[in-house]
C-alpha cells in the first residue's frame, strides 16, 4: 500500500505514505438517514398516540418509555462504537446477567459500600471489554467468535455462582441512595434517561470532535490503510471494546435495579439484539466506518416506541423478536441501497 514517487533530480523512487486520515465528518448520506429515521419516529409516535386513544402520551407511559430508552440507549452507544470499527459484540446480554449477579452479591452478601460496588461493576465491564479487544487484536480472532463465546461463557458463570437461583436486592438496606439514583427521577425525568443524555454528550465529543474518533472512523473504513498512515489500529479497536464494556457495566447496574431481581438464566437475554438493531437503524453500517451518536439515540428511541406500540395495542408479546428482526433487516437493506447509490454516483 506504499505509493512510489519519482524524484525530479535523480530519477530515484522514494516511498511516500498515504496522508493521515481526515477528521470524522458526517456524510450527506448519513445525515439523510438520520433525518429519515427521525421523521419515521415522529410519524410512529403520532400513529401510536392515535391508535392508543392518547394513552401513549400519558405522563406515566412517557416516563416509563423514556426510562427504557435510557436503559437501552446507554449500551446501544457502546455497541455502536464497536460496530463503527467493523466489529460486533454479542455478549452484552450475558454480561448483564453476570454483572447483575455480582452486584447483588456485593451489596447484599459482601456488604460493600455502594460507591465501591458501582466502581467494581464499571471496572469489571471495562476489563471484560479489554479482554475482548486483546483476543481480537492480539490473538487475531474474529469479533463474532470472541463475543459469541462470551455470550455463552458469562451466562454460564452467572448461573454457576448464583446456583441457578434468582438474586435480588431485598429492601436495599445500606444502599437506598443507589437504588434511588438508579430508579428515581429528577424533575419528572427518569435518571437513566438523564444518564443517557450525559453519555451521549461525552461520546459525541469523543466520536465527532477528537483524534480518537477520527481514527475510529478511519480504522472502520479501511484498517490496513489506517495502519499504514501511522494509526495504531490495535489500540483503537481495543479501546472501542473497552468503551462498550464500560457502558455495558453502567447499563447493567440500571437494569438490575429496574428489574429488582436477576435470574441468571434469562436476565438480559437477547438485549444485544436490541442494541445492535438501534445502532444499525440509527445509521451504523455493519461494514464499519459509519455511524453517529445522534443516529443511535434515534434508533434506540424508535425501537422502544415500537415495543410500546406492541404493548398498547395488545399485540402478542411473542412478536417482539419479529419486530427486532424486521428492524435489523430494514436497516441492513437501507444501508445496502445507499451504498450502491453512492457507488453509482462516484462511477458517474
Amino acid at each position: 500500500m506504499i505509493e512510489q514517487q519519482t524524484s525530479q533530480g535523480g530519477g530515484q523512487d522514494t516511498p511516500r505514505l498515504p496522508a493521515r486520515p481526515e477528521g470524522p465528518r458526517l456524510p450527506i448520506a448519513n445525515a439523510s438517514k438520520e433525518l429519515g429515521i427521525f421523521v419515521l419516529l415522529l410519524v410512529l409516535c403520532i400513529f401510536v398516540t392515535i391508535m392508543s386513544h392518547g394513552t401513549f402520551i400519558h405522563a406515566d407511559n412517557l416516563q416509563n418509555t423514556s426510562q427504557l430508552i435510557g436503559l437501552y440507549g446507554i449500551f446501544s452507544i457502546g455497541l455502536g462504537i464497536v460496530i463503527i470499527t467493523g466489529g460486533i459484540d454479542l455478549s452484552v446480554g450475558s454480561l448483564f446477567a453476570l454483572l447483575g449477579v455480582i452486584l447483588s452479591m456485593m451489596l447484599t452478601e459482601w456488604h460493600w459500600p455502594w460507591p465501591l460496588a458501582v466502581l467494581g461493576i464499571l471496572a469489571g465491564g471495562a476489563l471484560i471489554g479489554l479482554f475482548h479487544g486483546f483476543l481480537i487484536t492480539r490473538v487475531n480472532l474474529q469479533p463474532f467468535i470472541v463475543t459469541l463465546c462470551g455470550l455463552l461463557f458469562y451466562r454460564g458463570i452467572a448461573r454457576f455462582i448464583a446456583n441457578d437461583g434468582t438474586m435480588g436486592f431485598g429492601e436495599s438496606h445500606g444502599f437506598e441512595t443507589l437504588k434511588t439514583l438508579a430508579t428515581g427521577s429528577i424533575l419528572g425525568v427518569p435518571v437513566p434517561f438523564l444518564l443517557l443524555l450525559v453519555t451521549a454528550l461525552v461520546m459525541g465529543i469523543v466520536l465527532h470532535r477528537s483524534v480518537y474518533g477520527r481514527y475510529l472512523y478511519a480504522v472502520g473504513r479501511n484498517e490496513e490503510a489506517a495502519r499504514y498512515s501511522g494509526v495504531n489500529s490495535r489500540r483503537i479497536i481495543a479501546g472501542a471494546y473497552v468503551i462498550s464494556g464500560l457502558l455495558a457495566g453502567l447499563a447493567a447496574i440500571l437494569i438490575a435495579f429496574y428489574t429488582n431481581s436477576i435470574s441468571p438464566s434469562t436476565h438480559g437475554q437477547s438485549y444485544e439484539l436490541y442494541g445492535i438493531a438501534a445502532a444499525v437503524l440509527g445509521g451504523c453500517s455493519l461494514r464499519g466506518g459509519e455511524g453517529s451518536i445522534i443516529g443511535i439515540l434515534i434508533g434506540a428511541a424508535l425501537l422502544q416506541v415500537l415495543q410500546n406500540l406492541v404493548n398498547l395495542l395488545g399485540i402478542p408479546s411473542s412478536l417482539n423478536f419479529a419486530v427486532v428482526g424486521a428492524v435489523i433487516l430494514l436497516g441492513v437493506i437501507t444501508d445496502e441501497v445507499i451504498k450502491r447509490r453512492n457507488a453509482g454516483k462516484i462511477k458517474a
